[in-house]
C-alpha cells in the first residue's frame, strides 16, 4: 500500500482525483493506497441525504458538496486529519470498516485517548462524542473515501448537521478528549502506521510527501 501526504486540498478536486485514482486501481494501472489530507471548510453528504440547511452552510463559509459514500453528513475542516483509503474489498466491505476502526480506535490509544466503535454507527467513539466518522463507496470491488479524525479542529462545522443523524449524541476531538493534539501533518505517519497495519497485518507502508513524489518523478 502506497501512503501519501497531500496536504490542504479543496474537497471537490480531492473527490475528482479520488475516482480517477479508483479507476486505475479498478483496470490494474495502480496500487492500493491510503491518501492523507486537510480539507477546506466543506459539508459532505452521502447517498442517504442529509437534510442539510445549503443557505445556512454558505453563510457560515463551509461548501456544500454531495458524494456517492455511505452515510449521511458531515463536516471537513482544517485541523482535522482526513483519510482516503483505495483498497481491494475481497473480504466485504463490513470488514474494511471493522480494519479502519480498529487502526483509528488504536491510533486514538497512542494519542492517549480512549475510545471505541458504536455498534451500527461506523467510525470512533469517546466519552465527549463522536472523534471519527468513516464514509465508504465501493465500485467493482475497489473502495473509495473514507475517514475524518477530528484532532486540533474547533468543531464548529458540527453545528451545521446532525452527526450520523443521532441528535444530541455529540462530536468531540484528540485535543478535546486529551488536552492536546498533534496537527494533521505531525499525526499522519503515526495514524498511517496503524491503518496501514490493521490493512495489512502491521506490514509498514511507505510515507511520502506530495513534494518527494514530484522530486522523483
Amino acid at each position: 500500500m502506497i501512503v501519501e501526504w497531500l496536504g490542504t486540498v479543496p474537497y471537490r478536486d480531492a473527490l475528482s482525483r479520488q475516482r480517477e485514482y479508483r479507476e486505475r486501481v479498478i483496470r490494474g494501472e495502480a496500487p492500493e493506497a491510503l491518501w492523507l489530507l486537510e480539507h477546506p471548510p466543506v459539508i459532505t453528504t452521502g447517498r442517504r441525504g442529509a437534510g442539510v440547511d445549503a443557505d445556512r452552510v454558505a453563510r457560515a463559509g463551509f461548501d456544500l458538496v454531495e458524494t456517492e459514500r455511505g452515510g449521511l453528513a458531515t463536516c471537513h475542516e482544517p485541523g482535522q486529519l482526513v483519510g482516503y483509503v483505495f483498497r481491494r474489498c475481497d473480504s466485504g466491505v463490513r470488514s474494511l470498516v471493522c480494519a479502519l476502526e480498529g487502526g483509528i480506535i488504536a491510533a486514538c490509544g497512542a494519542l492517549g485517548v480512549r475510545a471505541w466503535c458504536r455498534d451500527g454507527y461506523p467510525g470512533a467513539w469517546a466519552s465527549g462524542g463522536k472523534l471519527c466518522a468513516i464514509g465508504l463507496h465501493v465500485r467493482r470491488g475497489v473502495s473509495m473515501h473514507g475517514f475524518a479524525l477530528n484532532l486540533v479542529n474547533d468543531l464548529a462545522g458540527f453545528e451545521l448537521i446532525v452527526p450520523c443523524g443521532l441528535h444530541g449524541a455529540g462530536v468531540s476531538s484528540v485535543a478535546r478528549e486529551a488536552g492536546t493534539a498533534p496537527s494533521p501533518r505531525d499525526a499522519a505517519p503515526l495514524v498511517a502506521d496503524f491503518v496501514a497495519g490493521a490493512l495489512h497485518k502491521n506490514v509498514p507502508p511507505r510515507v511520502t510527501t506530495v513534494d518527494e513524489r514530484r522530486h522523483r518523478e
